[in-house]
């Protein structure tokens, strides 16, 4: 009985002992799947950053491609007013040369100068040419402005192309803004489904080792409750002799037992106690 008693309080030592080692291995993977949620919750909020943030870009290009529509408009109303302008109103000596002709004449030697290989004369002909045509673009030009109609349409045409190209560039800009903003949310949303993933995995590895932790718990309590068996039947086959350690009043067992049941950590001393009292 004394061997029997004995082995059971070695199967006891085991017991706990794997008990504590699965119960730090669940810490583990709990401590593990918290960091895990941690870093989830933190990424899902930054995609919901970038998603909002994508949202407003969207927003800025509708109203940019709006006011981008609204002064290209603008811009062939007050370009179809200046055209008329100039078939109506450029002033125009007797045998003078429209400025539109003079312009194209203009353009064409400046690409031929850029494009031919000249002999110094002819180079210095062509540039000849080019400044006169050019002084006469500006001469009909300061004639054509000096009508001050004339002048305010040419400056509202400027204004008019300004704000229409401003636009513009502001939709492309802000387009590909929002779709950089786009990118990094499905990153980090990718990134979350996997770090879902991840932490499912250990919360699966955490039930496991804590269900088998509660499986050792249990056979620890019940090879204790062998050791409390053999104490009564060791305590019978003496004679009913009381120790001397149980003094005036005997340890309560059931103290002790509900708190091996708990899981709770006891003394070798608490444990020598019971094996030497017996008590049923």
């Amino acid at each position: 009985m004394e061997r029997k008693r004995a082995e059971s309080n070695a199967r006891a030592d085991e017991h706990r002992a794997r008990r504590d080692k699965l119960n730090g291995e669940a810490r583990t993977f709990a401590d593990e799947r918290a960091r895990i949620i941690d870093e989830l919750h933190a990424r899902s909020a930054d995609a919901q950053d970038h998603r909002h943030h994508r949202d407003d870009l969207n927003e800025q290009v509708r109203e940019a491609k709006r006011l981008r529509e609204e002064w290209n408009g603008k811009l062939q109303v007050v370009s179809d007013k200046v055209a008329e302008m100039k078939r109506t109103r450029a002033p125009r000596a007797q045998g003078a040369v429209p400025v539109w002709r003079l312009r194209k004449d203009l353009k064409e030697l400046e690409f031929r100068h850029m494009t031919s290989a000249l002999t110094p004369d002819q180079e210095k002909r062509l540039i000849e040419e080019m400044k006169r045509l050019q002084a006469a673009i500006k001469e009909q030009d300061e004639q054509f402005r000096a009508d001050p109609e004339v002048d305010t349409a040419i400056a509202d045409l400027a204004v008019a192309r300004d704000e229409a190209e401003k636009h513009h560039r502001a939709v492309g800009e802000l387009a590909e803004e929002a779709q950089r903003q786009h990118e990094e949310m499905v990153k980090l949303y990718e990134s979350v489904d996997e770090l879902r993933r991840q932490a499912d995995d250990v919360q699966v590895k955490l039930i496991e080792v804590k269900a088998s932790a509660d499986e050792a718990h249990r056979a620890h309590i019940a090879a204790i409750e062998e050791v409390r068996d053999y104490e009564k039947m060791l305590y019978a086959a003496r004679g009913g002799r009381a120790p001397s350690s149980w003094a005036d009043e005997p340890p309560k067992e059931e103290d002790f037992l509900a708190r091996l049941k708990k899981g709770e950590k006891v003394s070798t001393a608490d444990l020598l106690e019971l094996q030497k009292t017996g008590r049923g």
